[in-house]
């Protein structure tokens, strides 16, 4: 399966399919990642992850051979190993290894004011919190099933609108939390996922500041304090915050 390919099935919605081949790759990468991150997967995708062909794509681009990684952790994992990984690195024991919400990021706690713009924002954009979903909508998973479901509707939500909610809601601090994921004690396979997911955001920013530079103005590199052993972590930062 080609890379084009990778987070369609049963990771999207079919009425989320995207003509234009680019913007096709970017709604399928954002929905894997949420995919991955919103649950440990199933065997459905790790065979759809193991069939991946990264082709002229892993050659000399961190891109590519993040995918290539993937498609290689896929292969050597098994779905009981990954349920394990999953519960030590998101859930634990009172809480996992990682905390993969923006207001923690942010502020250096949760449910914050980061997640009470964000509320704001997705109702000014249409969209309703789900029945049933107990997590806050700052959630890293939740976040990239946004953005894909933005870049798919591209005929009704505008270049200009998605770099203003990445800008916003995800450049300030989501590459590091992907940057704690390849670093964290218990990531085996998903250690592959923040290798994709660093690159691919990494990607994202440096085209919307070519595309829709000011939207993205807003943003500047800042060094967060106060947060213990990260107290010299590099964040992004929105203006007046």
């Amino acid at each position: 399966m080609s890379i084009e390919a990778a987070g369609t099935a049963e990771t999207r919605p079919p009425s989320t399919q995207v003509g234009d081949p680019e913007d096709q790759l970017r709604a399928n990468t954002y929905s894997l990642l949420g995919h991955l991150l919103a649950a440990p997967p199933d065997q459905k995708t790790l065979d759809l992850l193991a069939s991946i062909d990264p082709g002229s794509a892993s050659e000399d681009t961190l891109l590519g051979a993040a995918w290539q990684m993937l498609q290689t952790a896929a292969v050597r994992t098994t779905v009981q190993q990954l349920d394990d990984e999953y519960q030590e690195l998101f859930i634990g024991v009172g809480r996992g290894e990682l905390i993969p919400y923006g207001s923690w990021y942010v502020t250096g706690f949760l449910m914050e004011q980061p997640l009470a713009t964000l509320r704001a924002d997705l109702e000014r954009m249409g969209f309703e919190r789900q029945d049933g979903v107990r997590e806050p909508e700052d959630h890293a998973a939740a976040l990239c099933e946004v953005m894909s479901i933005c870049v798919a509707g591209a005929d009704t939500i505008s270049l200009e609108q998605q770099a203003a909610f990445f800008a916003r809601h995800i450049a300030p601090w989501i590459g590091r939390f992907f940057r704690d994921m390849q670093q964290a004690r218990n990531a085996r396979f998903y250690r592959a996922v923040g290798q994709l997911g660093e690159q691919f955001i990494d990607i994202e920013t440096q085209a919307f500041r070519m595309t829709a530079p000011g939207a993205m103005e807003a943003v500047r590199p800042i060094r967060m304090v106060g947060r213990e052993s990260r107290s010299t972590d590099t964040r992004f930062e929105q203006e007046g915050q």
